[in-house]
Order: structure tokens, then sequence, then C-alpha cells
């Protein structure tokens, strides 16, 4: 019955949402300790269309749910709000840990392993793409995401 969860797990997690020539795949977070914790949201957004802008996300998990960017700066992992960030043709945009992701605050519930919740991202094209999020284990981290380590982040 396990192997069946899990893979059940996989498929959700695996499952792309499309508006016009966006595709958004992969969309995942972490469990969160309690409600009062923020959460992360990892995806990839590829464009098979005219360049478009990421200008906000939504979702019914939180009251706020913003762009962000981790980076490396005077050896200490920083946090910034970005406005908004640039698709193109043959260019995914990459949300991954240490680098671009959806900010939660303000949860609304905590997030459990193996539990979805819809994400909207909305395009300044006016375009809107809602996809499912699956949220993985604590000690998760993606073959492609390299170590996930966010120790010293500054917030």
């Amino acid at each position: 019955m396990r192997g069946i969860l899990l893979a059940a797990a996989v498929l959700a997690y695996a499952a792309p949402a499309y508006a016009g020539g966006l595709t958004v795949t992969g969309a995942w977070s972490r469990v969160t300790p309690s409600a009062a914790s923020p959460a992360v949201i990892y995806f990839t957004v590829t464009d098979a269309g005219a360049p478009d802008r990421l200008v906000g996300a939504a979702t019914p998990v939180a009251t706020s749910a913003g762009l962000h960017e981790s980076k490396m700066a005077n050896g200490m992992m920083e946090m910034d709000a970005v406005k908004d960030l640039p698709v193109a043709p043959g260019k995914p945009l990459v949300f991954s840990p240490s680098g671009y992701h959806v900010m939660l605050t303000g949860l609304t519930q905590t997030l459990d392993a193996g539990a979805h919740f819809p994400l909207t991202l909305t395009f300044a094209s006016g375009a809107t793409v809602t996809v499912q999020v699956t949220v993985q284990p604590m000690s998760y981290v993606p073959a492609d995401a390299g170590s996930g380590d966010m120790g010293g982040m500054k917030m």
C-alpha cells in the first residue's frame, strides 16, 4: 500500500499545468512544523510562446505568497523579495533551494508530507496557471537541486 501512495505522490508531483505557451512543472514544498512557520514552493516555468514575466502567486493555504530570491552575500544566505521574473522561450525559470522561490506566510494550516494544495501563478500577459504543489518531507532534495541547505539564512 505504501508503494501505491508513494507512486501517487510522484505522479502528482510530476503533473504539469499549462496556460497558452506557459508550462509549470515539478511544484513542491516541504512540511512545516506549524501554521505559524513560513514555507516555500519550488517549481519550473517554461515558455513555448511569447516572452512574459511572472508577476505574482497565490494559494488558499497562506495569506501571503511572494516571489523571492535567496543568494549568498558576504558569506551569509540572504533572501530578498523580487517584483517580477522574466520567462522566455528556451530559458526555463527555475525555482529551487538557494535560488528563486515562492515564500508563503500566514499559513492557514500545517503542510504535511504527502498533502497537495493549489498554487496560482499570474503573468504580466494576464495568463494564470494553477498547479498542484506536493508537500515533501524535510529531508527531500530533488536530484537536480543541490544540497538545499539554507544554513545561515538571514530573513
